[in-house]
């Protein structure tokens, strides 16, 4: 691998790191979607509040690889960006986990999971030769807007209105709680947690859609909108119905309502990721005409359970 290295840092280097800045945009330009989750960019440059390790790999003066290990209830979570012009290619890849594996374990140890967008196979390789498994997949799925006629007139309408922040905050909370009481992530979010995406550049509370049945909130379609992707896109981001009224088909209209406001706001593609295992919710999509476009694997060393990545939830059909 010549001169390449890796070097290990804490947040506040990394974030002040031009190469890093540099790299992350790169990647991201070369895959049209951001190169970190959500998750990993809140933790890095918003309000981090779990502990955060950030390798930086270089090839002389330059910065080809990153790797960012966040604290999680179980151990670890791991995502890693490698230089969009292949430089190194596996072993760049294999360096970084192997060593953010190394940092796991000198600070306590438990499961490390790591997420891949489109992985490779030789990255799956990789990664069994390390000890990892793939655990589950994550589909990024795609649909045209605005929606064909036909496909609206087979979901029923559902009178939504806008989210209201400082006033739906507790009530929200409650059903998506409920909606995602297995759920590790998902169900345990709290005001902090909703405080923190309300603060994201991205929150638009107009495209925030909440159903009300007898003054009550029975459930909601928060979609989220990417103008620097390519193409631009609006995202199911997260679907939530009380489990009182699933059953209804109140998860398709709500989903139909949110494509519907993403494609008054301009957007020309929807988008929302699903688990790959709920052949129930694949198919609900299908239906409304989604298509896989590509696919997340998280792998897993070590034991542990299940979760889902923060900042992607599962929809509810």
């Amino acid at each position: 691998m010549g001169d390449l290295s890796v070097r290990v840092v804490g947040r506040e280097e990394a974030r002040r790191d031009r190469g890093l800045a540099e790299l992350l945009a790169s990647a991201t330009r070369a895959g049209g979607e951001h190169a970190l989750s959500e998750h990993k960019r809140v933790e890095l440059f918003g309000a981090g509040r779990h502990e955060l390790v950030a390798l930086l790999a270089s090839e002389g003066s330059s910065l080809v690889g990153y790797a960012q290990l966040g604290a999680v209830r179980d151990g670890w979570g791991l995502e890693v960006v490698t230089d969009p012009a292949g430089r190194h290619g596996e072993a760049l890849f294999t360096a970084l986990v192997r060593e953010a594996l190394a940092q796991g374990a000198r600070r306590g140890g438990g499961t490390v999971r790591l997420w891949r967008s489109s992985p490779t196979a030789a990255e799956d390789r990789a990664v069994r030769q390390l000890g990892g498994r793939p655990e589950r997949d994550l589909l990024q799925m795609r649909v045209p807007l605005p929606l064909d006629d036909e496909v609206r007139a087979r979901s029923a309408a559902v009178a939504v209105r806008p989210f209201r922040p400082g006033v739906d905050d507790r009530s929200w909370l409650e059903v998506n709680n409920r909606a995602f009481a297995d759920h590790p992530e998902q169900g345990a979010w709290d005001a902090a947690t909703l405080a923190a995406r309300q603060a994201e550049p991205w929150f638009d509370p107009a495209g925030f859609l909440v159903l009300e049945e007898g003054g009550e909130l029975v459930g909601s379609c928060w979609t989220k909108v990417h103008r620097d992707t390519e193409p631009p896109m609006g995202e199911i981001y997260v679907i939530s119905v009380d489990p009182a009224h699933q059953g209804r088909g109140l998860g398709r209209a709500l989903t139909v309502a949110g494509l519907d406001w993403l494609a008054s706001a301009g957007l020309r593609t929807g988008m929302l990721f699903v688990d790959g295992a709920n052949a129930a919710a694949v198919s609900l999509y299908r239906s409304l005409g989604f298509d896989v476009h590509h696919v997340d694997r998280s792998y897993v060393f070590g034991g542990g359970g299940d979760p889902a990545p923060a900042g992607r939830a599962p929809s509810a059909p």
